[in-house]
């Protein structure tokens, strides 16, 4: 049910990645977890969470769900003694690490200065992990944390199957948000409304489909990102013969006819693939679009591939104001994700 007044029309916004945050939330990976099972597996992908934790505390708060007493041990003895003083480890439980997802989305009050939560359903992409469905309770949480206002949408919506440009322009996939496993009762128009209404937008961009291993059902984060206010970075892969070439250049040609929520051309840049990405005889979404935008600094996946630099050196191109920082996501690509998927930005508004 849409808000009256709506968010929107009370002045409410969701701002865009690069605007200034007060914090990062992320969830740790607990053994319960099957995107990285107790094991080898499980063991090998924690020193890559420290190497998250500790570049992202060098410019923001981090509130990290852990509440195993021995993942508790396992964090505060790694992580180095100045990420320590930014960290806060909370008292919420999560059964898997993808914060922007089950996490709470954002939204700030530019004449108040205010920032508020709003919480969605999260029924574990389209009920294909059933052993997630309580986190769907964590958004409430992590508000209540921060002593900020809740609004809930009453829909199914991931974090990750959004993003935007601050301004009012929104681009997501039809492939995921009109995917009938999240809300066959609500038409394209539908879910407009409340993304409208909600998130304070005023155009939604819909790309047609996402990678391939992507089990998101196409989740925008994993191709297509907000770099400005009119300007989009998108992921294309050159090889003809790679099952990835033909969805993303569809993709391409779309933004290429989009304009933002003013009528301006969208300005778009291409970033390469890396090659395939093959565990266990499993293509593995690899993306270097998943990369998160904190304070000064970019943190950008890579996979020890030949388009590393490349991908790299566009990327400081489009962040010449910030840090990039590049960590081996070889081993989170194994959980079908990578940084932007475990992170959620709270935004610092003026309280």
């Amino acid at each position: 049910m849409i808000l009256t007044p709506s968010l929107r029309d009370a002045g409410w916004r969701m701002p865009a990645e690069w605007e200034r945050h007060q914090a990062t939330w992320m969830s740790w990976p607990s053994r319960k977890d099957t995107s990285f099972p107790d094991g080898d597996h499980h063991d090998r992908v924690l020193p890559t969470f420290i190497q998250m934790i500790e570049a992202i505390t060098q410019g923001e708060r981090l509130y990290l769900n852990c509440t195993d007493p021995e993942d508790r041990r396992y964090v505060e003895s790694n992580v180095n003694r100045e990420a320590q003083q930014n960290l806060v480890i909370t008292d919420i439980p999560s059964v898997y690490p993808w914060c922007r997802d089950h996490g709470a989305i954002f939204v700030v009050n530019d004449e108040s200065g205010g920032v508020a939560a709003t919480s969605w359903k999260y029924n574990a992409w389209g009920g294909k992990y059933p052993e997630a469905f309580p986190d769907n309770d964590i958004s409430t949480v992590m508000a209540k944390l921060l002593g900020l206002p809740e609004y809930d949408a009453g829909i199914v919506l991931e974090g990750g199957s959004i993003d935007v440009n601050g301004c009012g322009t929104l681009l997501t996939t039809e492939s995921c948000l009109l995917n009938k496993n999240r809300n066959p009762h609500l038409t394209k128009k539908d879910i407009e409304r409340y993304l409208i209404e909600y998130l304070g937008q005023e155009k939604i961009l819909w790309l047609h489909d996402g990678i391939v291993g992507d089990d998101t059902d196409g989740h925008i984060d994993d191709i297509t990102r907000f770099i400005n206010t009119e300007t989009v970075v998108t992921v294309i892969e050159e090889d003809e013969s790679d099952v990835n070439h033909k969805p993303l250049m569809e993709n391409y040609e779309r933004l290429s006819r989009m304009t933002t929520e003013d009528g301006s051309p969208l300005n778009v840049i291409t970033l390469p693939m890396p090659k395939a990405v093959i565990t266990d005889g499993q293509r593995l979404p690899a993306s270097y679009a998943n990369f998160y935008i904190f304070n000064d600094a970019v943190l950008v996946p890579v996979f020890n591939d030949d388009n590393d630099e490349l991908a790299l050196h566009k990327l400081q191109e489009c962040f010449a104001d910030r840090k990039i920082v590049a960590i081996d996501s070889r081993s989170l690509v194994w959980g079908l994700g990578s940084f932007h998927c475990l992170t959620q930005q709270v935004p610092a508004g003026r309280n």
